[in-house]
């Protein structure tokens, strides 16, 4: 009888002994397809691909005018900024113009199938999927199985992200080299952490875009704090990555603008110090806390709330982060919802955190997170605001008309894109409005139209001959100008939708129009 329970024990340990082992890291990492690098590598471009081509709206016109129009410049010299922007960035883009250039691709087959347009773009995505996967692999890391599985879930159906990630936005640019950053950074329990790698990153986010030092100034502060070896620290690895860092993008803006420059310094001058951002629209000190935040987050606000009282002791350092971001640019005048979305993968993982603690209810919060975020995703994608880019095609079709069409965007500057959506020397012009660095109270040429939209085109425009043959304008300046449409024998050629949602004063109006000159006889 003794045997047979001994017998009996040895089988059930056996078992309990397979199920373990069913149940070991080393088991999932091996045949459970989420967890394998190659499955999750390969899902993550397919998704951002499928994600860059399923946005083909216009968000602001910093996507264009501080990114691919510098680098088209760049690369090919046309017609067509104090020095308050840096040109590392866009000249990532110009060389890849010159490329194809070079080898004779930049022309006929290529721009007409997009090529030129969409491969910023694409590029853009791919970077936001390594980030994605190395992402994947660090909450891997410092959480369990499901925690991983749920933050990785909640960050993919992120809409702001989907939105914004594949978008040429020096804020997508921070963005990703953000979630990069933070895989090396000394999180607890973190075993992929170097602070040459960190470091390295975070110069390249600022020399991008130099707010980025915004969002990690706690999390330099906690990593110096937490270094036992301070002086080592300062020497060896803060002081040679920001040098070295400040040097060469110092050199590159140095020469693209034909003088020495910093760049970083002037960009916070005038923004910050100067307060030449509040020209560009003002907003309450509260606005990130009661719209800012609550629409970045959109549907993930409840998991986010409920995941940082789960989290909170862990993950105190991210936390405070995200409130000293929010907080520091709710100090700003001008506020934006692209300023927060770097922030975006630290909300994620309290996200993820609340996800895999549920259990009763979590099949239906997760198809509601889907389906919720999916719908804004495909609207604002594809729907809203795409008129900017649908007229540029028409624009383009222009190149090909041998009566030397000469085209005015009658409308607030950068509306739309411009020559790098064109590509080729189509004679363009708009109402400018150069950034009035020296503080003095100058109107400049985009408001005068915008004021007296009329008297700006009779005085632009005195004689016949002078007069553009085709002219691009929103429904809402048409009304206003009906009087020089018609004495100067205008016809409206195309009517193109914009979007349904018209607010703010650049390109949120409902319709754009493209009116062509009628030949007399």
């Amino acid at each position: 009888m003794e045997t047979l329970r001994q017998r009996s024990r040895l089988e059930r340990n056996e078992e309990e002994g397979k199920l373990g082992k069913s149940q070991s890291p080393l088991f999932r990492n091996k045949y459970d397809p989420l967890l394998r690098r190659g499955g999750v590598a390969a899902f993550s471009v397919i998704f951002r691909v499928v994600n860059c081509f399923l946005v083909q709206s216009s968000f602001v016109p910093d996507e264009y005018w501080q990114s691919v129009e510098v680098a088209h410049r760049m690369a090919f010299k046309y017609p067509f900024a104090e020095g308050i922007r840096g040109f590392t960035y866009p000249l990532f883009f110009a060389v890849i113009y010159k490329i194809l250039h070079w080898i004779n691709c930049d022309y006929v087959y290529l721009l007409e199938s997009g090529f030129i347009i969409w491969l910023p773009r694409l590029l853009q995505a791919l970077a936001t999927a390594f980030a994605d996967f190395k992402f994947f692999f660090l909450v891997r890391e410092l959480e369990d199985r499901d925690v991983a599985k749920w933050t990785f879930f909640c960050h993919l159906c992120s809409w702001f992200t989907w939105y914004c990630c594949s978008r040429t936005l020096t804020n997508s640019v921070e963005a990703t080299i953000t979630c990069l950053a933070l895989c090396y950074f000394p999180l607890p329990a973190s075993k992929t952490h170097s602070s040459k790698k960190f470091l390295s990153l975070i110069a390249l986010a600022i020399v991008v875009r130099p707010t980025a030092l915004i969002v990690w100034l706690p999390l330099l502060i906690y990593h110096f704090w937490r270094d036992d070896k301070k002086l080592r620290l300062v020497v060896h690895d803060y002081i040679p990555i920001g040098a070295s860092t400040i040097v060469i993008s110092t050199i590159i803006d140095s020469i693209f603008y034909g003088k020495w420059i910093f760049v970083q310094f002037n960009f916070l001058k005038v923004n910050v110090l100067d307060g030449m951002a509040g020209l560009f629209g003002t907003h309450p000190w509260h606005w990130y806390l009661t719209q800012g935040f609550p629409v970045v987050m959109g549907p993930h606000v409840p998991f986010f709330l409920y995941g940082c009282s789960l989290a909170f002791r862990k993950y105190t350092i991210l936390l405070v982060a995200i409130t000293w971001t929010i907080g520091a640019y709710s100090l700003l005048p001008h506020k934006e919802f692209r300023f927060i979305y770097p922030v975006l993968p630290f909300c994620m993982i309290f996200c993820g955190t609340t996800m895999a603690r549920m259990r009763a209810w979590r099949r239906a919060a997760a198809a509601g997170l889907l389906a919720s975020n999916l719908l804004i995703a495909l609207y604002t994608g594809l729907i809203h605001q795409r008129g900017a880019l649908d007229v540029m095609s028409h624009i383009h079709a222009l190149c090909h008309d041998d009566s030397q069409p000469d085209v005015l965007f009658a409308m607030s500057c950068h509306s739309t894109p411009y020559y790098s959506h064109v590509h080729c020397p189509l004679k363009m012009r708009f109402p400018e409005c150069p950034p009035n660095l020296s503080q003095v109270d100058d109107v400049n040429e985009s408001d005068r139209f915008n004021d007296y939209p009329l008297l700006w085109l009779r005085t632009s425009y005195p004689h016949a001959h002078s007069l553009p043959t085709h002219l691009v304008l929103f429904d809402v300046m048409e009304k206003k100008i009906t009087a020089f449409l018609h004495e100067n024998n205008y016809t409206k050629t195309v009517d193109i939708f914009h979007t349904h949602f018209p607010e703010g004063f650049v390109v949120c109006l409902p319709k754009q129009k493209l009116y062509s000159k009628r030949k007399k006889i």
